[in-house]
């Protein structure tokens, strides 16, 4: 099975090729650390199986994927990603992934996904269906805020800018702005005002 890898971490690429390297019917074919990079050798190369992080710079890896659907429909994904919100992972599924695993998956999990994809099949971790079988007996949890997205939606009305929400929580400013249109998103706002109207509304600040 000839696999692509993308995450723009390079410790974590690393570490998953070296995992897959020792796999002798496995062999890791190219790595990339942005979309773009990993559409260009797609379009040139067959590759079996992509194995892509959600979060990316610039284009996203649910952008990516709907993409490679398109120029290369042999190709199976796996997305291998710290997201763990329903409504997101319930979006990536619906663009017809192949597997959808947590970074804090185990190694073994992680092969177990591999192999089951190439027999076909769909492969979601532990955790992945605990998320979604809670969301179908819980509906209404799906559309709630996390903890983290209250706390930038605070900090959102007080016209805070991504980097400064990212220097006060000590996260990445992309990590910002995944949360940001997640909050959007959820609220079903698309301005400031309208967003800060629904807070208010629901008592989130």
């Amino acid at each position: 099975m000839k696999i692509f890898l993308v995450d723009d971490h390079a410790i974590l690429l690393d570490g998953i090729k070296s995992i897959l390297e020792k796999e002798p019917t496995l062999k890791v074919i190219g790595e990339a650390n942005t979309a773009e990079v990993a559409l260009e050798f797609i379009k040139q190369n067959e590759v079996d199986l992509l194995i892509t992080d959600f979060n990316l710079p610039e284009m996203d890896g649910l952008a990516l994927v709907r993409l490679v659907k398109k120029i290369s429909p042999i190709t199976k994904i796996i997305m291998l990603s710290m997201h763990d919100e329903v409504h997101l992972v319930k979006e990536i599924l619906k663009e017809g992934i192949n597997g959808y695993i947590l970074k804090n998956d185990s190694h073994k999990e992680l092969l177990s996904a591999i192999a089951a994809v190439d027999a076909g099949k769909i492969y979601l971790s532990n955790d992945i269906n605990k998320i979604i079988i809670n969301s179908l007996q819980f509906p209404d949890e799906e559309r709630m805020l996390t903890d983290r997205e209250r706390e930038i939606l605070k900090l959102i009305a007080m016209e805070f800018s991504n980097r400064d929400i990212a220097d006060q929580l000590f996260i990445s400013e992309r990590t910002v702005e995944t949360h940001r249109k997640n909050i959007f998103r959820k609220t079903k706002t698309n301005s400031l005002v309208g967003l800060i109207k629904f807070a208010y509304a629901n008592n989130l600040i």
